[in-house]
């Protein structure tokens, strides 16, 4: 017996096939990360830290931690963290706002695509805040992981 090469509709079905076989598999792979769920940090990330989405719903878990969104507000209101709030980094009174915030806690912050949240943590270590890292790649990034939003 001959091994014959496939040809018309039995190629299609095998191409369909291996599109489905390999969407199914990256799909399994995707990462969803989550305020809620999932295991803790070991320890605070250092100072001024970069996270990625999974690291960072971690650390968010520890004891002691504030969530903090430094986005427009208009931008909030469209969707953000579940237990996140809202200071303006881009607000003419950000830096009067920060100060009564406890420098003793530790600070999650996190913007649209990272640059806010970089500006933000420079100025809350200015003030004097030692435990303070931000979501690399923002918003975006945490919503490409999976990552949990609310619009309460």
């Amino acid at each position: 017996m001959s091994a014959r090469p496939l040809r018309g509709r039995g190629t299609v079905w095998l191409a369909g096939l291996a599109v489905v076989a390999v969407g199914s598999l990256s799909a399994c792979g995707t990462p969803t990360v989550s305020t809620s769920a999932g295991a803790p940090a070991a320890a605070a990330p250092a100072a001024g830290a970069t996270l990625s989405p999974a690291e960072f719903a971690a650390a968010l878990k520890l004891p002691n931690t504030v969530l903090l969104d430094v986005r427009t507000p208009s931008e909030f209101a469209a969707g953000h963290l579940p237990g996140a709030t809202n200071i303006d980094v881009e607000s003419a009174d950000f830096a009067t706002k920060i100060t009564q915030l406890d420098p003793s806690k530790t600070y999650a912050v996190y913007c649209r695509s990272g640059n806010r949240s970089k500006v933000a943590l420079a100025a809350m270590q200015q003030a004097g805040f030692a435990t303070a890292y931000h979501l690399g790649g923002g918003i975006t990034s945490w919503q490409a992981a999976g990552g949990d939003i609310t619009k309460a």
